[in-house]
Order: C-alpha cells, then sequence, then structure tokens
C-alpha cells in the first residue's frame, strides 16, 4: 500500500513522484484500525532538509508492504533555520506542539549537524527532551537517527557520545550481535551508510541495558535498542535511508567547507562507496584542490565520472524497516510482543525467532 502524506501538506518532490492516491488527506484515514500512524520529525539542516525527507518517503513507502503508513511532517524548534528553510517548513511542517494533541503509533526523528561538543548546550535540547519523553509514553515505537540517537541515550542513561579523530563516513558492513526479531530475514551482515564525527560505545550500551544489534570492529556500533517506558527505542548511529547519491552530496560539500577554509582539512574519501576509478580521479582532483585551495577549482569537480554508484545497503534497510513496521502493527493490535532486549547467542549457534 502507499505511503500516505498529510493531504494539504505534500512537499512538491514528493508530490511529483508519486500519484494523486498517496496525498489524500490523511484524517480519512484517521478511524481506520490497520494503519500505522507515524510522526517524522526532520531535523536536518536546510540544505539537506528535501533530501532527507526524499530518502525517508522512499523507504517507508518500499518498505510498508500490505501496511498502510499515514506521515505527519514535524521539525524541532530551535533547529537553527535560514530563508531557504523556513518557507518550506511553514508550507508543508506541522508546529511540534500539533504532536502533542494528536496520536501516533510511531515517531521517527532525524539527527542534525552539532553546533556545541555537549548536546545539553544546542538551542533546540529541551524541545528534543519533550519529544523524547512524550515518545516514551505514547508511541509503540520510536526511531532515532544518528544524533538524535546520542542524544536519545545521554538523556535516558547519562551516556556520553565521543569524538572521533576523523569522520566515520562511508559504507560498512556490521556483524549480526543478536537474535532479534529486528533484525530476522537480513542475515548475519548488514551494511549502512554513516557520516559522523562522534560515537557512543557498545560497553556504555550495554552496561545501561541496550542490547546492540550490530557492531564493526571498523566502525563501531550501528543499530541499538531498549524498550523506555510504554515504546521500543531503535536507535541507528548511521543512515539506512540513504540514497546512493547522499555520501556524494556530503562529500562534496566537505570539499568546498575545505576550501572555503571553514574546515581545517581536506576530507576523507568515504569509506566502500566509490569504484576504483573513481577514487583515482577524486585522488586527481584532491591534489590540485590541495595545491590550488579557491573555492573556484569546485567548477572542476568530476561530477560526471562518479555516476556508477550503488545502493549497496538497499537490502539490509528495507528489510530492517519492514521488520520495524510489521512490529508497530502487531503491537499496536496486542497480537504479540516485541522483546526490548535481544537473545544472545554465539554467531555460529544462531538461531532465529518468529517475527511477531
Amino acid at each position: 500500500m502507499p505511503l500516505v502524506i498529510d493531504g494539504g501538506r505534500v512537499p512538491p518532490r514528493w508530490g511529483e513522484l508519486r500519484s494523486s492516491h498517496s496525498v489524500v488527506p490523511i484524517d480519512s484515514y484517521g478511524a481506520k484500525a490497520e494503519c500505522i500512524r507515524v510522526a517524522l520529525i526532520n531535523n536536518m539542516p536546510d540544505a539537506a532538509l528535501e533530501d532527507t525527507e526524499l530518502q525517508f518517503f522512499e523507504l517507508l513507502d518500499s518498505a510498508s508492504g500490505d501496511h498502510l503508513v499515514l506521515l505527519r511532517l514535524y521539525s524541532l524548534t530551535g533547529v537553527p533555520r535560514t530563508d531557504r528553510g523556513m518557507p518550506h517548513l511553514n508550507k508543508f511542517y506541522f508546529d511540534i506542539d500539533d504532536l502533542w494533541s494528536n496520536h501516533f503509533d510511531a515517531l521517527i526523528m532525524t539527527g542534525t549537524e552539532p553546533r556545541q561538543p555537549n548536546l545539553r548546550e544546542e538551542p533546540y535540547w529541551r524541545p528534543l527532551v519533550n519529544v523524547l519523553e512524550w515518545a516514551e509514553r505514547n508511541t509503540v515505537s520510536t526511531v532515532l537517527s544518528c544524533l538524535a540517537a546520542h542524544a536519545g541515550a545521554l538523556h535516558s542513561d547519562g551516556i556520553e557520545r565521543h569524538r572521533l579523530s576523523d569522520k566515520q563516513f562511508g559504507v560498512f558492513d556490521f556483524k549480526s550481535m543478536a537474535n532479534h526479531p529486528l533484525t530476522e530475514g537480513v542475515g548475519g551482515m548488514v551494511r549502512f551508510p554513516h557520516s559522523r564525527w562522534n560515537e557512543v560505545r557498545a560497553e556504555d550500551l550495554t552496561s545501561c541495558g541496550y542490547a546492540v544489534l550490530s557492531n564493526s570492529t571498523d566502525a563501531g556500533v550501528d543499530t541499538f535498542v531498549k524498550r523506555k517506558n510504554k515504546s521500543l527505542f531503535v536507535h541507528f548511529q548511521g543512515h539506512p535511508e540513504y540514497t546512493e547519491t547522499t555520501l556524494l552530496k556530503e562529500y562534496r560539500r566537505d570539499v568546498r567547507r575545505f576550501l572555503r577554509r571553514e574546515r581545517d582539512t581536506y576530507p576523507s574519501l568515504p569509506y566502500g562507496y566509490f569504484d576504483a576509478a573513481a577514487t583515482e580521479v577524486l585522488c586527481a582532483f584532491r591534489d590540485r584542490a590541495l595545491k590550488e585551495p579557491t573555492e573556484e577549482v569546485m567548477e572542476a569537480f568530476p561530477d560526471a565520472a562518479l555516476g556508477n554508484l550503488q545502493r549497496t545497503w538497499r537490502s539490509s534497510a528495507f528489510s530492517i524497516y519492514r521488520n520495524w513496521l510489521g512490529y508497530v502493527k502487531s503491537s499496536k493490535e496486542k497480537v504479540r510482543t516485541f522483546p526490548a532486549v535481544a537473545n544472545l547467542y554465539p554467531s555460529r549457534d544462531r538461531k532465529r525467532s518468529a517475527m511477531p
């Protein structure tokens, strides 16, 4: 079934991609028990605001299967905005106060670019905490992405994030660490993109009752879960929602920031993303940029040579979100329960649990 967005507030890029059946008024479906009502709180910076919308729209639409997913858009107050982003928010997003008076089965909240070393000092910290506490009491499950995942662990359990020596950037393979319905059918390995300067660590999470579902020697924790009050909180340090071009856009943005003197070091290539030919071309451009560090050099950025990008994490992303929507639906109907803590098995003795 299609993803349905509030009929009066459908961002135009999604409306152009989907037929009119996906933009009917959300309230016309509200009484249907089989619907899954989701609030998407998109806090990404203005430059990535609409791209992030489309990423989640596509992922939820593809993962929904037979489930009817109804979506309403929000953004936190306090997230820095410009004249570019505010008109879009005013036209297509609901005020966060609308969240408190509505019923949702689930919530997804994105991160944003951090401005402060201590997340508690961010201008949106108090509104973010209000959402987290509301979600604990009012949703079946809550998904927190990247910085939002760090904020969730910090607020509820005091788990501090750790600064990395370089950006964790690229596509990484993660070993499934637990037998859990969220990763049912995904296989022993999952692959997801990551783009972050900070991390929360497995030992800190497990000591506070979180179940780490996937981990990597190279990239650390990917997915971790914990039941908080009535809601199963699902945390991603990575970005299952990314499309095949998202890391390229971020890399190009970081190169431009270096040439503008907005960062001190030239960005590392995203790991496991570009093929050998693209890597060679980009390394040649890097050498030129280091010799001629001016923004004008960006006119020669080799976009045309980078057309063979693959979304190698597609199956992992769709599987884990399909499982998540299935959990929300079954929990809503009180048919089965979804364990908040995984049953841990050695990988060679792994047993698959039944889906809820």
